[in-house]
């Protein structure tokens, strides 16, 4: 069994497929086709006459197209060079899958063969297959349903392969020619009880921005991260969002979709503008604790069915258990303002706003402290709520869990950044924001009083409001949120550049220092793109460019490695001797914020603030940056274009929207 960073990955969500690097699918572990929480498919394999094709290579054109490459041993020419091959092109679309096996001869005379696919399916959930639970699932009997056709049934998912001429044949290929069956997999899904449904874009938006670098490795990844970012599209109605990433999370998430599309704003607007739209419209409207869904709330995640993770997680269909989304929908609706959403649509989601706000002060700080803190109620849901929801994300040095209730660093920094630029957006469309302003200037007293420990700020307070101290990567997502002075995040920098916290491939989530560091633990030593990336804006923008410079080109260094597609994480132990950082296991790849973080990086290298509304942009490009030429085309702003060159210490002004005025550090356009 592959574990699933080893699987080639064939994604146009919501379908995907997950195979080893034969393309066979044989029902082991996570292989299969899935689309909409279901595996449609477990078994999708080949035998020419009884024995499977050697594979010898696997060709990946673009995420949604691959091409594998067999040897067929025991026909043909009777030398060392292979003369009958199997080529298998495999291409999903929002529909389905298309798969072409074609078998082709080189030989010097006719081979006759039997050529047979293999299909099956337990019609399990995406929950299922990750926990475990699927291995025990029987594979569900084939239906005939015509000539070259067939089906499955289970819980009104009906699944239907078409193969042409058949899955079974038994052809005459002559020397120079080829034999060709073409499968078609697609399925029909049960009308949601929930109101929300999995569905793919109308349109998937392509991008024409590009980058130019002296560092290659630069433009092939930003390539490959905006091929991803396509390929990962969805939407609920007619607002497209990202899916995190195949195949656990490929549906509308809080944090994760609102983080992604934040960071592609530059790039792709709109997808921030759906993402926005699509949870607003299930913004929290009442208390139940079985959902942890509360007035103003925006939602954690959601699918059309529960989804039972073994070990007592079970999550309801709709899930808000998350304690950071609300306060990152107003950010992001805040920075997507501020790049030119339309004024009318920002208009519309003032009322969610409001509710946002308010979510903050009356049900996100439970016991009245005047900090924001989460505890799981319902027994059954996720025990830590921020980005780091594993069991063991927050955690004392010598190893001891912290209790809950937990108040974490990050969601008093969210919170803070989410009130003034609250306020911002009440006073530009004619209302007070005098409330929320005092409302964070407080917060921010309360914060520098109760979380700095030993010199940095503390992961959480615990449920007893004791700082919890351990150096960790939570302290970076404070940097830009306006909670800390200038001189706290140059403390904060200065912990940053440490060793035990920078891998040489990115930031770890938890420092070496701690009694259970593991360069593999899931948020306890491991590396993820999007929190490295989230420190890199805020390391930019407090003018930290060395520190800020060593964390991208440790990212680059990981894109190299993955070839150019960053999982959701992975290990560093940054020794000498360590070349590349280690994979992790059970890592999606792709996945969204990880492939957005590509974009992140460079805009906030240039220093990139607009203010479409005001008329303004201002360009305030790093001290330093790992490169000599740099040049970013196809910026959006407002509707207009923004390119920008750097080049030996100096930045250009390539092309520039006409209707704003520029207040840069930088050269005008020639």
């Amino acid at each position: 069994m592959s574990p699933l960073h080893e699987l080639v990955t064939a994604l146009a969500a919501p379908w995907v497929v997950l195979s080893p690097r034969s393309g066979q699918l044989t029902g082991s572990g996570a292989e299969g086709v899935y689309a909409r929480d279901r595996r449609i498919l477990s078994r999708l394999s080949v035998t020419v006459d009884g024995r499977e094709p050697f594979p010898v290579h696997v060709d990946e054109p673009d995420a949604a197209t691959h091409q594998y490459v067999a040897m067929v041993e025991g026909l043909g020419d009777t030398r060392h060079d292979p003369t009958v091959m199997l080529y298998r092109t495999r291409t999903v679309d929002s529909e389905g899958l298309t798969e072409r096996i074609t078998l082709v001869n080189r030989s010097r005379s006719a081979i006759e063969c039997r050529l047979d696919v293999a299909l099956g399916t337990d019609l399990a959930g995406t929950a299922a297959v990750r926990s475990g639970a699927a291995a025990s699932l029987p594979e569900l009997a084939p239906l005939p349903d015509g000539p070259g056709r067939t089906r499955w049934e289970r819980d009104d998912t009906r699944v239907v392969v078409t193969a042409d001429p058949g899955v079974s044949a038994t052809p005459r290929v002559e020397p120079g020619e080829e034999f060709t069956v073409t499968v078609r997999v697609t399925a029909e899904f049960p009308k949601s009880n929930t109101g929300f449904s999995i569905e793919p874009p109308a349109e998937r938006t392509p991008y024409d921005v590009t980058v130019r670098c002296d560092d290659k490795r630069v433009e092939r990844w930003l390539n490959r991260s905006l091929e991803d970012v396509r390929a990962l599209q969805l939407a609920a109605d007619d607002d497209r969002y990202l899916g995190a990433g195949p195949p656990w999370y490929l549906t509308l998430f809080g944090r994760d979709s609102l983080i992604s599309s934040g960071m592609l704003i530059p790039v792709d607007p709109t997808l921030a503008a759906g993402t926005l739209r699509a949870l607003a419209a299930r913004q929290g409207t009442k208390v139940d604790a079985g959902s942890a869904e509360q007035p103003g709330k925006i939602p954690h995640e959601l699918r059309a069915e529960v989804a039972d993770h073994g070990g007592g997680l079970v999550l309801p269909a709709v899930y808000y258990g998350t304690h950071d989304a609300t306060q990152l929908w107003i950010v992001t609706l805040h920075k997507a303002w501020r790049w030119g959403m339309p004024a009318d649509e920002v208009r519309d989601l003032l009322p969610n706003l409001k509710r946002a706000l308010t979510w903050m002060k009356e049900y996100a700080d439970p016991d009245g402290d005047g900090f924001l803190e989460y505890v799981d109620e319902s027994g059954h849901g996720l025990a830590n709520q921020g980005w780091k929801d594993s069991n063991d994300a927050v955690q004392w040095p010598d190893g001891t869990l912290a209790t809950a209730p937990i108040a974490l660093c990050e969601v008093q920094g969210y919170a803070y950044a989410a009130a003034v630029k609250g306020a911002e957006l009440l006073e530009a469309y004619g209302e007070s924001g005098d409330e929320w302003r005092a409302w964070a200037a407080a917060l921010q007293e309360r914060f520098r009083a109760a979380f700095w420990v030993d010199g940095y700020p503390a992961i959480a307070l615990d449920g007893a409001k004791n700082p919890v101290a351990g150096r960790a990567s939570n302290m970076g997502h404070l940097l830009g949120t306006g909670l800390l002075d200038a001189d706290e995040e140059q403390t904060v920098a200065d912990v940053l550049a440490g060793e035990d916290l920078n891998s040489g491939f990115g930031l770890r989530t938890m420092s070496t220092a701690m009694t259970r560091f593991n360069p593999l633990g899931y948020h306890t030593g491991s590396v993820w793109p999007h929190d490295t990336a989230m420190t890199v804006q805020g390391l930019f923008a407090s003018g930290q460019s060395d520190v800020a410079s060593s964390y991208v080109e440790g990212l680059v260094r990981a894109a190299e490695a993955f070839d150019y597609r960053l999982p959701e994480l992975y290990g560093g132990r940054g020794t000498s001797a360590e070349s590349t950082p280690t994979p992790y296991p059970l890592s999606c790849r792709p996945q969204a914020w990880a492939a957005a973080s590509a974009v992140a990086v460079l805009v906030a290298a240039f220093g990139i603030e607009p203010d479409v509304p005001g008329g303004t942009l201002t360009i305030h490009p790093a001290d330093s940056v790992p490169w000599q030429v740099l040049e970013l085309d196809g910026v959006r702003v407002g509707g207009e274009t923004l390119s920008l060159r750097f080049e030996n210490g100096s930045v250009v002004i390539v092309e520039a929207p006409q209707s704003a005025v520029i207040s840069a550090n930088a050269d005008s356009p020639r």
